[in-house]
């Protein structure tokens, strides 16, 4: 019977490929209308505007469709789909969903698509957020499509949770994702892919920022320097520190990407700061990492230290995925494509569905490159692929 259900499945994705590959011309549309509508984290009024586009596209198509609303951020949007009748749904084992998650927000301020608009060249889509990740939205609409045109019934429900904030660490949408993958047979992530050959993303790191705050005590550089405590120097020392926290080989890094201190050159600083980026590949890592952290101690006499924040995604490990990525792989084959899977410094959504135990597979978006740069672009042959994978992988599961 199962061996049944593995061909039956195969012919079906076979067919979706099939069909989607009809429809590049829609879904370069739908990308291109996605790209139009800018979304800049920051700015709630482009966000929501965005996500009641995104919203109607839902209802067009039959869903279930909320829009949640948020007071200091982007509003969110949670889909249901239900293919099958109630009756289809012959087990309580097909009643729990599978959530597919992505985000609205792009990292690009309003205007930058005057200065870089979407445009098609040479089999790309290139323009802001086409690769991270509004090729992922269209992915899941055009996906849907398929299953419907050829009357593929997936047996559970599918629940859609596009958020607003994932850029930005995801502080208004975290509990949302939590609560819909608790209730959730699996999770597929639509972030992009890794790299051009399409690699799913089968391990994360867990991603933190701690801020260093010293306390000096100022003074006159020329005058009476002895009488102060030097912010900055104490927080150059601490740098040097944190230096020796990094395990190359473990997958440990530590990074002070900003610093500020002081006001004239002319005075020893009282104030420094920095901001430190904190990546580890496992959770025994982050907490030995974390209490690294918590022991720092001022060198200097005199000067006073705090450490602020720490690590707000976990990592998502290999054996979240590795159930997932198997049935992924196979259809793939049964395509005729070829995926491979690969670890990233990266962190996503995606992170805290499989921290809280659910398998979790990311990066089955679009495939291309140059995410977060004037250069960002989709390969426009990966859409029905990409839409096909997630149609065939929302039958198989």
């Amino acid at each position: 019977m199962k061996a049944k259900k593995q061909h039956d499945i195969a012919d079906a994705a076979r067919a979706l490929l099939r069909e989607l590959r009809k429809h590049v011309p829609q879904m370069t549309r739908t990308l291109a209308r996605f790209v139009r509508a800018e979304s800049p984290s920051t700015n709630k009024r482009a966000l929501d505007s965005f996500a009641r586009i995104v919203a109607a596209e839902w209802k067009r198509r039959g869903a279930n469709v909320r829009v949640v609303r948020q007071s200091a951020a982007g509003d969110h949007v949670r889909v249901e789909w239900r293919a099958a009748s109630p009756r289809e749904a012959v087990s309580a084992d097909n009643t729990a969903p599978i959530l597919v998650l992505g985000h609205l927000d792009t990292v690009y301020a309003i205007g930058t698509l005057a200065k870089t608009p979407f445009r098609v060249r040479g089999g790309r889509a290139i323009g802001p957020g086409t690769f991270d990740m509004k090729s992922g939205l269209a992915i899941a609409l055009h996906a849907v499509d398929a299953l419907r045109a050829l009357k593929l019934r997936p047996r559970r429900p599918i629940v859609f949770l596009w958020t607003s904030d994932e850029e930005i660490g995801s502080r208004s949408s975290r509990a949302a994702v939590e609560r819909e993958a608790r209730a959730s047979s699996a999770v597929l992530v639509l972030e992009p892919a890794a790299g051009e050959r399409g690699d799913l993303k089968t391990a994360r790191k867990g991603v933190g920022e701690v801020t260093l705050e010293v306390t000096g005590r100022s003074s006159h550089a020329g005058l009476a320097p002895e009488r102060g405590v030097n912010a900055v120097l104490e927080l150059a020392l601490q740098i040097a520190r944190l230096q020796r926290f990094n395990r190359p080989k473990r997958g440990v890094s530590v990074s002070a990407g900003v610093i500020a201190g002081g006001t004239r050159a002319n005075v020893i600083p009282d104030r420094a700061t920095a901001q430190v980026d904190l990546r580890a590949p496992n959770v025994r890592e982050m907490r030995a990492l974390e209490r690294k952290l918590r022991a720092l101690r001022p060198i200097l006499r005199g000067a006073k230290l705090a450490v602020r924040g720490g690590f707000n995604r976990p990592p998502l490990e290999a054996r979240m995925s590795k159930a997932l990525y198997a049935r992924a792989a196979r259809l793939a084959r049964q395509m005729g494509l070829s995926i491979g899977a690969r670890a990233v410094g990266g962190g996503s959504d995606g992170s805290f569905a499989a921290a809280i135990g659910v398998p979790t597979l990311d990066g089955m978006g679009g495939v291309g490159g140059g995410a977060h740069s004037p250069e960002e672009f989709v390969l426009l042959r990966s859409l029905p692929e990409r839409a096909a994978l997630l149609a065939a992988m929302l039958l198989e599961l």
